[in-house]
């Protein structure tokens, strides 16, 4: 990052979402954000996630390793880059440079996909409080790269128990994972429960471990991370 840029105070970022609210720019060398606060706001409930088959495929193959909070800054930075049909990006150098220590200070979190050659291929990251996950954006740079970053993500808000995925906005991609549009009103009913609760990020790290000790594989070895199939059976569980 470059040239002058506002400094966000990561405390009041942390009170605004909380509040319902979230920053975004103009452009990605815009000097100031503004709060945005939709009448309708987007939400993907946890419990009724939509997997495509053709993702479903992408997981069952294995096609992606996956992780969590190991490329926080590469993942954001990779958002920000235009992409067809997005041209200009809302996230400046102040949201960046906040999110960057948002994630330090343990409230930010990126999930990332990489490739069989050991290259990110794909990720998203936002916000945690309590047992909301506030999400920010995304990228892909192969087919269902970030997808099956989502279908992580879910997976994981559902076994560390979760209660609110917020998207922002809703849109016809977002649809088909079953992301549906709520008024204000009802958002901030939803929110604050979720705020009141308390949701656990590394519970499906600890599920992956437990599953490793069962195979008896030895520690060290990779064998406790996130598998595709350890994400389907999640996402397949009902309870």
């Amino acid at each position: 990052m470059t040239g002058p840029f506002r400094r966000l105070d990561t405390a009041l970022l942390l009170r605004a979402y909380a509040a319902g609210l979230f920053p975004m720019a103009d452009s990605r060398d815009s000097p100031d954000v503004f709060w945005v606060e939709p009448r309708r706001r987007g939400i993907i409930p946890l419990g009724d996630f939509h997997l495509p088959r053709s993702l479903a495929r992408t997981l069952h193959r294995e096609t992606f390793r996956h992780s969590v909070d190991q490329a926080f800054a590469d993942v954001i930075a990779a958002c920000a880059d235009p992409a067809p049909g997005r041209e200009q990006s809302w996230i400046n150098q102040s949201i960046e440079d906040a999110y960057l220590r948002l994630h330090r200070e343990g409230h930010a979190h990126s999930v990332e996909t990489w490739d069989a050659e050991g290259q990110l291929a794909g990720g998203l990251y936002g916000v945690r409080i309590g047992a909301a996950f506030f999400g920010e954006s995304m990228f892909s740079r192969r087919t269902d790269a970030s997808k099956a970053a989502l279908a992580h993500l879910v997976a994981r808000l559902r076994a560390g128990h979760f209660l609110l995925l917020d998207t922002q906005f809703w849109t016809p991609h977002l649809a088909r994972f079953g992301a549906i549009e709520v008024k204000r009103s009802r958002y901030l009913s939803l929110l604050g429960e979720a705020l009141g609760a308390s949701g656990t990020w590394g519970a499906l790290d600890t599920l992956a471990a437990g599953a490793a000790r069962l195979r008896g594989a030895a520690a060290g070895d990779g064998a406790t991370a996130i598998s595709g199939s350890l994400i389907m059976q999640r996402l397949t569980q009902t309870s």
